[in-house]
């Protein structure tokens, strides 16, 4: 079973059965149907800090994601992570949390030569 929690507010943001559709097809596309995800809207203040404490970058972004690695099995709902977005410095929410889960599944953009722009694009056409 999928449990995604929503924490916050954003202007424009999608609703809630929304957020977990988008989110279960990221989690699919990796083989992944259960567990608990978090989706955090804050402020540019607040993502600045964690994107200088967990990347060593200044300034705010649109959308970090908190992986969470279990080595023991867990007692309820696994738990995949959390995504944080910063809807001031986010041109698409839907595609800020698609971006932000395939992250929680593995993938990187940044070495994997394209392959998870490229399924962000897909899902996104759907």
């Amino acid at each position: 079973m999928l449990e995604v929690e929503v924490v916050g507010d954003a202007e424009d943001a999608p609703p809630e059965a929304e957020v977990e559709r988008l989110v279960g097809i990221a989690l699919a596309s990796a083989g992944i149907d259960d567990g608990h995800v978090a989706i955090a809207y804050v402020d540019a203040e607040r993502i600045a800090e964690l994107n200088a404490e967990h990347r060593g970058k200044a300034g705010p972004t649109d959308v970090l994601s908190f992986p969470i690695d279990e080595d023991d099995e867990p007692m309820g709902p696994r738990e995949l992570g959390d995504v944080v977005i910063c809807a001031e410095f986010t041109e698409d929410l839907r595609e800020a949390i698609v971006h932000g889960v395939l992250h929680l599944t593995g993938m990187d953009h940044e070495t994997d030569d394209g392959e998870m722009l490229a399924l962000q694009a897909e899902i996104m056409s759907w």
